[in-house]
């Protein structure tokens, strides 16, 4: 394996608030519905928003099910989130 990072979708911190705020939720709201509350707390999930931090690919998915879109959705740059 390479040491080079792999390329980092620009868009997905506003995605994910954007999922949250839809949803009208809280941040401790957010971490009750995904169910990580073992895993997650709350400046973790504004990392996310802030774009600091990602997600893993478990919790991404978990993102997309709450919010009725694909992964693709959320990773793709090119991709606007249905959320209607």
């Amino acid at each position: 394996m390479g040491t080079r990072s792999r390329p980092k979708p620009k868009h997905l911190a506003r995605k994910l608030k954007q999922i949250r705020l839809s949803l009208g939720l809280s941040q401790d709201g957010l971490i009750d519905r995904l169910g990580v509350e073992e895993e997650v707390v709350r400046s973790t999930i504004s990392a996310f928003e802030r774009g600091v931090r990602e997600p893993s690919y478990p919790l991404l998915l978990k993102y997309a099910r709450i919010a009725g879109v694909s992964t693709d959705a959320l990773i793709d740059d090119d991709a606007e989130l249905d959320l209607s």
